[in-house]
This record gives C-alpha cells, sequence and structure tokens, in this order.
C-alpha cells in the first residue's frame, strides 16, 4: 500500500504530534465560529509559523459530524501539469494520524479522462496539500475513522478549463457531506517574487498591497468567476492558488444555476511582513468559508 509521508513536517511545521496537537487547538480556539457549517473553504499553505493562526479561520467553520469526504485543491507549485492531477497513493501521513484516500472518487474522477497522475515524487515535493493535513487530521479527529480525503493537484489553467472542471466538481460540491478545501496564499509582494505593484495614493506598501488583495477578496465573494479573471489580468496578482479558486468558483456557479443558494465570506487576513521599501518582501494568507443559505 502507497503511502505519502509527511515530508513538510520538521520544517514547515512540527513533526512531534503532541506539540502540533496542541498548537492547532490553541489557533483554533482563539478563531470564531461566525460563518458555518462551511460547505467549502480558502485557506492558505505556508508554514504554520507564518499563516497557521489565519488557517484556523476557515477550519474553525467546518462542522465535522457532517463531512464524510473533504477535497482538497491545492496549486503545483514544481511541475506544469497538462490536466489536474490525482494521487496515486491509499493514505496520507501526518503527526497527528494517518488519512485515507477515497479511492472510489478517485476512480470516477479519472474516468472521466480529464485527469492524469502524480508520481510520487511530485506527490511529495508538493506543500499545498499537505499543509491542510494536519488541520483537517485536528479537526475531524473525533470521527478519524470516518472520513475519506480526494487530494488534487492543480495546474495553470485557462479559464474555459477551470469551467470543465468545475462542471466536474459541481455534483460534488452540491452534497452536504463533501467539504471543499481550497489552498491559497495572496499576494506574493517583492522582488524575489518578481511583482512589486504599488499604488502610491494607499501610503506604505503593506497597504497597498491590502487594498490588493482585498478588491480581490471582495471579487470572490460575489462568487463571479469572470469578474476575478478580470481582476487577475488586470493586477496580475500573484495569487498562487487563482486556479484552484477559479475552478472552485465556476463549481459554485453551476449550482447557482441549478437554484442552489451560495455565499461566501473571509474572515481574516494576514501578511508576513508588513512591507515599506522596495527591499521589503511579504505574502499575504487570508482564510474564508463558503454556506450553503
Amino acid at each position: 500500500m502507497s503511502v505519502r509521508v509527511a515530508s513538510h513536517a520538521g520544517s514547515w511545521y512540527t513533526s512531534d504530534g503532541a506539540e502540533l496537537n496542541n498548537q492547532l487547538d490553541h489557533w483554533l480556539n482563539k478563531a470564531e465560529l461566525s460563518y458555518g457549517p462551511a460547505r467549502g473553504i480558502i485557506a492558505p499553505h505556508a508554514g504554520y509559523t507564518y499563516s497557521g493562526e489565519t488557517a484556523a479561520w476557515a477550519y474553525r467553520q467546518i462542522s465535522p459530524a457532517t463531512v464524510k469526504r473533504i477535497f482538497i485543491l491545492g496549486p503545483s507549485h514544481h511541475v506544469r501539469l497538462r490536466k489536474c492531477a490525482l494521487t496515486i497513493c491509499k493514505k496520507y501521513q501526518t503527526p497527528l494520524y494517518d488519512l485515507k484516500i477515497d479511492s472510489g472518487v478517485v476512480a470516477e474522477l479519472d474516468a472521466t479522462k480529464e485527469f492524469q497522475w502524480m508520481d510520487m515524487k511530485t506527490d511529495e515535493d508538493e506543500h499545498s496539500i499537505e499543509m491542510h493535513l494536519p488541520y483537517i487530521a485536528k479537526v475531524m479527529e473525533d470521527f478519524k475513522d470516518q472520513f475519506t480525503i480526494v487530494p488534487v493537484l492543480i495546474g495553470s489553467f485557462s479559464p474555459e478549463v477551470e469551467k470543465v472542471y468545475g462542471d466536474i466538481f459541481a455534483k460534488y460540491l452540491a452534497d452536504p457531506q463533501n467539504l471543499f478545501v481550497i489552498s491559497s496564499d495572496f499576494c506574493h509582494w517583492g522582488s524575489r517574487f518578481r511583482y512589486q505593484h504599488y499604488d502610491k495614493s494607499a501610503g506604505p506598501i503593506w497597504k497597498s498591497i491590502e487594498n490588493l488583495d482585498k478588491s480581490g477578496m471582495d471579487l470572490i465573494e460575489t462568487l463571479n468567476p469572470e469578474s476575478f479573471t478580470t481582476y487577475l489580468k488586470k493586477y496580475e496578482n500573484t495569487i498562487c492558488g487563482r486556479h484552484p479558486i477559479g475552478i472552485f468558483l465556476q463549481s459554485i456557479k453551476s449550482l447557482m444555476k441549478q437554484n442552489y443558494q451560495l455565499s461566501f465570506k473571509f474572515l481574516r487576513y494576514a501578511q508576513s511582513n508588513k512591507c515599506n521599501n522596495q527591499n521589503d518582501s511579504s505574502v499575504s494568507y487570508a482564510s474564508g468559508s463558503l454556506i450553503l443559505n
């Protein structure tokens, strides 16, 4: 049985299960349950030192008793993908306990012919999915033998291709026993990211970044994928999970055409550093929740 090891444990987050459990407890207890039960969340995937507290606000909105299956859509940072990619593994390790892959749903997705497979190196090198696994394990700990996960690695796709996947995932999003986790950080600002958009009228650079991110977040909250695409083309904001978000918005759009009443709200925003000059750099993090009205 192939098992994906927790390859980023010990560097991006602690590999000590007891310490990790305490950290996650602390962050979740500080967050407020204000927009749940979540049918989907957007949450960051940076090292927990930077984004762990922000991520807790999304995970706090989950009602674990209702969840049987969790889809995790993460952007590919290291390899170019022709199609969305599925795992060949049966389990994913975490320092808390192992998470079981839903082989039945993976087979259903594979049968659409719209997916490829991740090799083990690609799977274990990628952090965008792994960084959500400990939080999932923690939130679901009382039901740890009663749920499965469906990890999906997302490439850089056109809006038309995002719609294809959005339509595929829509039926799963419609199922109240399914939860979608959309993995994304927001603006990566600085010369090392080759992105230094700055609206001087905002005041300091960090405030310009915040305004840029929040205008994108506002458009995500409208649940209009075309508006989000237009924003990305205009500002080229370095939101690394823009394609998972695009697919998520297309799934929501598909359901709203079927008269589902859905709404999304961002609950927390943070930056790794307050940029004040051109030599500074930062990454932004945001957490939000999708609910059925």
